[in-house]
């Protein structure tokens, strides 16, 4: 469980991460561009930082709630006003939420835009499977906040999670289906709370849990960050001098034969490589601690929101999804058209068929990448130009779609300017 932070040799070094519980994951020497600020910036460890902090302070609100539609709102007041530091944890629970939704987005678009999902020229490496477990944990992720926005069972989560799952059941087919499953009925009642209590604090961490470790095991058998590659392809071809038997260092140690760490071998591994204890350890040390101080800055002034107790029979206007979901509801909007009595239906195509199209053309876009050798790990490579630029405005067109589902809409879905005051409502007494 513990290593030493100044190694005084290189086996004490490779001894510190091979001998580790905790480190023997990681290689014994990492290359210095891994190590930069400026190529991953380290969205990956911050995104697992946050999910880090979800766990710890989900067990403790586990301890404090009860997943009863009677007793479930007071239990989440409870924690806010009356339990010791209670608002604290349950606003670091949620900031980290939705920070983490936020950072595997970034994560994603960094590695797309750097071409690290393409197989570069390790013989048996397959990182548009690593890829394809990326997208997955991205709706894992989106799933893991859904499920959470209705535990505290007010009105904010009860009709954010109504307008939800109103657009799944929209699918084709299966749609009524999947809204039957995860309601546990055809409404939103105990058996829906109970099942997204389940599914928000057993089943989607688990399975968050193995995919990442499978994640940063591929990782490791692909030859490490993408940029390595290109290292590799970059480096000048050195002449061996006569009579000197040649043997080739991995990052992994030393190796034989045709294998990934072979081809992604460097020629002077001392010019570009550290050791991973200290270097990497102590960057990974800093991140976690600097996401960690950040998450509990930004609890301290943004406060978990709790409006009143769920009430099916009183519809707030508008009813918005969460905040990641709003593209979609703005989507079903855009794609709702009226031709007399004719209705295309907006919750279909915009918002199963769309973002259906959208997460395919994700999942196997590695394998419709035609670019060289040289593009991956490359940011903004020249060959690759032409998709990142779609690429980005297609995440740019989703960003302004939420901004303008949160700023934007008004009763009845009506668009208004933020400065613009919204109509008064009548009101039933």
């Amino acid at each position: 469980m513990f290593w030493t932070w100044a190694p005084r040799s290189e086996k004490e070094a490779g001894d510190s991460i091979v001998r580790n519980l905790l480190l023997h994951w990681f290689p014994a020497k990492v290359t210095l561009k891994s190590l930069s600020w400026g190529y991953s910036l380290w969205l990956g460890t911050i995104t697992a930082t946050l999910f880090l902090i979800l766990t710890l302070t989900g067990v403790v609100l586990m301890f404090l709630y009860v997943p009863s539609v009677e007793r479930a709102y007071q239990s989440v007041k409870d924690i806010e006003y009356v339990v010791s530091f209670g608002w604290f944890i349950r606003a670091m629970h949620r900031n980290s939420a939705h920070l983490m939704v936020a950072f595997v987005f970034l994560h994603m678009v960094r590695v797309f835009l750097t071409g690290a999902y393409k197989n570069g020229i390790g013989v048996g490496q397959n990182r548009p499977l690593n890829w394809i477990v990326g997208v997955i944990l991205l709706l894992i992720t989106l799933f893991l906040s859904f499920t959470g926005y209705l535990l505290p069972w007010d009105q904010l989560a009860f009709w954010a999670i109504t307008v939800g799952t109103n657009i799944a059941k929209n699918a084709p087919i299966v749609g009524e289906w999947i809204r039957f499953v995860l309601l546990g009925g055809h409404e939103i009642e105990q058996n829906a709370l109970i099942r997204f209590y389940v599914l928000h604090c057993f089943f989607l961490p688990a399975a968050v849990l193995i995919l990442f470790s499978y994640h940063m095991w591929r990782i490791r058998k692909d030859g490490g960050l993408a940029c390595v590659d290109n290292l590799v392809l970059s480096q000048k071809k050195e002449k061996v001098k006569d009579g000197m038997k040649s043997k080739t260092y991995s990052l992994l140690g030393l190796t034989a034969g045709r294998t990934v760490q072979v081809e992604t071998s460097l020629i002077d591994e001392e010019k570009y490589t550290v050791n991973s204890v200290p270097f990497l350890i102590r960057r990974i040390g800093l991140v976690m601690l600097g996401t960690f101080v950040f998450v509990v800055l930004i609890s301290l002034f943004i406060h978990a929101p709790l409006e009143e107790p769920a009430n099916p029979n009183v519809t707030p206007n508008p009813a918005k999804a969460p905040w990641y979901f709003l593209w979609l509801q703005e989507l079903v909007a855009i794609t709702t058209i009226r031709i007399g009595g004719f209705v295309l239906n907006g919750a279909l195509v915009g918002g199963i068929l769309i973002p259906g199209i959208l997460v395919i053309l994700l999942a196997i876009w590695p394998y419709l990448d035609k670019s060289s050798n040289l593009s991956t790990g490359v940011w903004f490579s020249k060959e690759r130009m032409r998709q990142n630029i779609v690429f980005l405005v297609l995440c740019f067109l989703v960003i302004v779609l939420i901004i303008i589902g949160t700023y934007m809409r008004g009763p009845n879905w009506e668009f208004y300017f933020p400065w613009e005051p919204w109509p008064q409502l009548p009101k039933k007494f």
